[in-house]
């Protein structure tokens, strides 16, 4: 998967700056905990986060898009001044409370669950096809 997602990476450079900061999982040792666990992740998460940074949450309830349709926000979002778009995937266990509260859009790959590692090579792969959509350039289909 690394070398799929690291493929995706440098096919974008062309287009944006793409970078992938990843955040040491917190130990979920008491189930009880997993809400102040999440907090924990979240406010590291968070830390990387600038206050004009767009933030996009990946979560299982997030509204879905196709390929056009993501795309046409990542346009949007272009169009309108948006200098930096950070893209979240929580752990295994999910995404805290903070985070989600953070989201400027919380986004659904699928109602399917993902190991975050394929989820995060399908995100950048989706990036990659956005681009290649908005520059009417082949590969999207």
């Amino acid at each position: 998967m690394q070398s799929g997602i690291d493929e995706f990476l440098k096919r974008l450079k062309p287009y944006a700056s793409v970078s992938v900061v990843e955040i040491s999982p917190l130990q979920v040792k008491d189930e009880n905990l997993l809400d102040k666990v999440l907090n924990d992740e979240g406010e590291k998460i968070l830390a990387n986060i600038k206050p004009l940074d767009y933030v996009i949450t990946m979560e299982i309830k997030g509204k879905e898009f196709s390929s056009e349709e993501f795309a046409q926000k990542i346009q949007q979002l272009t169009n309108e001044g948006v200098q930096e778009i950070v893209f979240v995937i929580g752990s295994s266990c999910g995404i805290g409370k903070n985070v989600s509260e953070r989201a400027n859009l919380k986004m659904s790959m699928s109602k399917m669950t993902f190991l975050h590692e394929f989820a995060r090579l399908i995100l950048v792969e989706q990036i990659y096809r956005a681009f290649k959509i908005i520059k009417g350039e082949t590969y999207h289909k």
